[in-house]
């Protein structure tokens, strides 16, 4: 497949996976069509996390200005049912009113709709009635009374009080942004690693939370603090070396390591990476289309396999098809969404290098055909 074709291949089986969440909650029948029978002593959960991961993932395609054609109307269309969505998930009014109150589980999902609302500044949050913003901000304070443990949590609340920021609610709390920032500088692990807290785990927690976050937390509060200004440029430099690491993660056969827990989040793994295209930070020695050729092959691999929707076009656990051993005890089906933060270059036009650039083979793939590859190295 040429750049084109990639693309809309990556539009069609983003809107493969989220149509169903979108189009149930617009109605408000998300609490009636979900599945929750995996694991269903979490699925009072379900609903916002399918909600909330997946709009984290489509939030900078919904942003995008200047398409054309068919896909604008798509665009349209789907901005259309995101809005509508959000309304019925922060109306108490709404049967699909969702759980923000419950300690715990709640924070983690507040946090992904809060980057959906930062990664969509216009397209979503500017397009907020003031009833419904009214609604948001009342449920994304209930977060609060969640205290967050000493790890990736720690930037649920500030991406919370990033989303309350921009929804202009004066009562955003700098001390959680601040708090979360200064202890992940302490635990930076080295070449572009952070700990999970003070412990270094080997899994794809980084790209799933701490870095895309981290990244997008500092950029919105740059201007407000001159200690972010400052930090901001190391952090976009670990952000680039992570993202090559996980390109060169990527197998020659679009396959990659299985390692640490939430696997079952599928491409979600490759989030930073994803993001590292949408906002032009890759190496400059990794071209963007081959990013997106590495990243294809990643997809086209695992939606191959059968099982991987149910026959009502719902996630089931697994990364080939339907494995629920791989997931563990806190995943439920909403949680499958975060597989949908792969797909935010979608945020960038057809013209970009990313998109219109020449087919390309991904690091591994060279490395498998005997092509002269120069060596990789560490952040000093």
């Amino acid at each position: 497949m040429n750049g084109k074709e990639q693309r809309k291949y990556w539009l069609d089986t983003m809107l493969l996976i989220g149509g169903p969440v979108l189009e149930a909650l617009a109605k408000r029948k998300l609490k009636e069509q979900l599945p929750t029978e995996f694991h269903s002593d979490r699925s009072q959960f379900a609903h916002l996390e399918a909600f909330a991961r997946l709009a984290c993932g489509m939030a900078p395609w919904l942003e995008l200005e200047g398409l054309e054609g068919e896909e604008e109307q798509l665009r349209v269309r789907y901005a259309g049912l995101m809005l509508e969505a959000i309304d019925a998930a922060a109306d108490p009014q709404s049967p699909d009113y969702m759980e923000f109150k419950t300690e715990g589980q709640p924070l983690v999902d507040a946090a992904f709709l809060a980057h959906a609302l930062v990664r969509a500044p216009k397209a979503i949050t500017g397009q907020l009635t003031e009833r419904v913003k009214g609604n948001l901000i009342t449920a994304l304070k209930q977060t609060r009374r969640t205290a967050p443990s000493g790890s990736n949590w720690l930037l649920f609340s500030a991406m919370v009080e990033a989303a309350l920021y921009i929804l202009g609610d004066p009562d955003y709390d700098r001390m959680r942004v601040g708090y979360a920032v200064h202890m992940f500088m302490d635990w930076y692990k080295g070449d572009g690693v952070y700990g999970d807290g003070k412990d270094f785990h080997w899994d794809y927690y980084n790209s799933f939370v701490i870095q895309p976050m981290l990244v997008d937390v500092v950029a919105l509060f740059e201007q407000e603090s001159v200690q972010y200004a400052a930090l901001k440029p190391l952090i976009m430099e670990r952000a680039q070396r992570y993202a090559s690491v996980l390109e060169r993660s990527i197998a020659p056969d679009g396959t990659y390591p299985f390692l640490g827990r939430s696997i079952v989040y599928r491409f979600g793994a490759f989030q930073l990476l994803s993001q590292a295209a949408l906002q032009h930070f890759l190496e400059e020695a990794l071209p963007p289309a081959q990013v997106r050729c590495a990243l294809t092959a990643v997809i086209s691999r695992i939606m191959s396999y059968p099982g991987t929707l149910d026959e009502n076009g719902w996630l089931r656990p697994g990364i080939y098809g339907y494995q629920p051993e791989l997931a563990e005890s806190y995943i439920n089906t909403g949680s499958l969404y975060l597989c949908a933060a792969v797909f935010l270059p979608l945020g960038l036009l057809p013209s970009d290098p990313f998109w219109a650039g020449e087919e390309l083979k991904w690091t591994a793939l060279r490395i498998a055909d005997g092509e002269n590859v120069m060596r990789d190295h560490a952040l000093e």
